[in-house]
């Protein structure tokens, strides 16, 4: 496999998991990073106090907000588009390694119907993240070759699943969590796997036995639903929640939902297990809004005991 090659494949790659022991979670530094000057206006008019947006809670590392602006507004964050409902609502997502500044644009009809626009920059706070060491093989037990040859075609799977745009307002609710139990494992920390330093963790692992139900966190539409499991995922299900929202579920020991099948908050969906490339059984939820990967202790707001 060429450098190009590999350097697409882990861009495309959930980050894979595995329990550790759980730990006090970390705090982020108390302090917002400093202001980035302003930069230039867009072409069109930039009315001062023109701005209809309201976010609950404050931009940070990992986090989810939802938020509100005038219905019709086309909203974007940065460069990406952001799904805006016929009442103006939405939700936006910050990745892990979210830079200290992030612009929020809205364009929307003024006076006589002239185009406008109102632009707000958000300090975007910063996380301390921790170290795990994981007693687990780097490439899930297989050799480079074998695990080349079985990644692309999973990796394709997953990226088709996220392209698909479905019906789903999962993204509107408050999120519970899948599973109860302790929290064996944490969102962003950086990974090392039998002494290699891997990627970090992309969600949150729960230590439930094998067999434990995993229920719905939102609703949703299945996107994907593994029919045999994946070298580091295992047995995968992701849900669309809607709006650029939603869940990856891993190392389950049974899918009990197919493709396309809309599923309810709180509605058991699969059974936890330690498929994959996990050191037990337990549960990995991940979330993620259009490619930003966010925390689940944020997005919920409380731990899965």
């Amino acid at each position: 496999m060429n450098q190009a090659r590999a350097a697409m494949l882990m861009a495309l790659a959930l980050p894979a998991t595995g329990c550790v022991a759980a730990g006090p979670a970390p705090t982020p530094p108390a302090a917002l990073p400093p202001a980035i000057p302003d930069v230039p206006a867009p072409p069109l008019p930039v009315l001062t106090g023109a701005s209809a947006l309201r976010l609950e809670g404050r931009p940070e590392q990992g986090t989810l907000l939802h938020g509100h602006v005038r219905p019709g507004t086309t909203l974007t964050l940065d460069d990406t588009p952001v799904t805006v409902a016929p009442d103006g609502a939405f939700v936006i997502g910050f990745d892990r390694d979210a830079p200290a500044t992030a612009t929020l644009t809205e364009r929307f009809a003024g006076p006589a119907g002239n185009p406008l626009v109102a632009v707000t920059r958000l300090p975007v706070a910063p996380r301390a993240w921790r170290l795990e060491q994981v007693d687990a093989p780097y490439r899930a037990g297989r050799t480079s070759e074998a695990f080349a040859a079985l990644r692309p075609a999973e990796l394709a799977q997953i990226a088709a699943a996220r392209r698909m745009v479905t019906d789903a307002a999962g993204w509107r609710q408050r999120f519970v969590w899948p599973a109860h139990g302790r929290q064996s494992g944490w969102f962003g920390a950086q990974r090392v796997y039998q002494g290699k330093p891997g990627s970090y963790h992309s969600g949150a692992d729960i230590a439930v036995p094998t067999g434990t139900p995993v229920l719905a966190p939102a609703d949703g539409v299945v996107i994907l639903a593994t029919p045999a499991p994946f070298t580091l995922e295992g047995n995968l299900l992701l849900i669309d929640h809607g709006a650029g929202l939603s869940s990856a579920l891993m190392h389950l020991s049974r899918i009990d939902v197919p493709v396309g099948a809309h599923v309810r908050q709180g509605q058991p969906i699969a059974l936890s297990g330690a498929t994959g490339r996990a050191t037990g059984p337990h549960l990995h939820w991940g979330v993620t809004w259009r490619g930003a990967r966010l925390d689940p202790l944020l997005v919920v707001g409380a731990g899965p005991t």
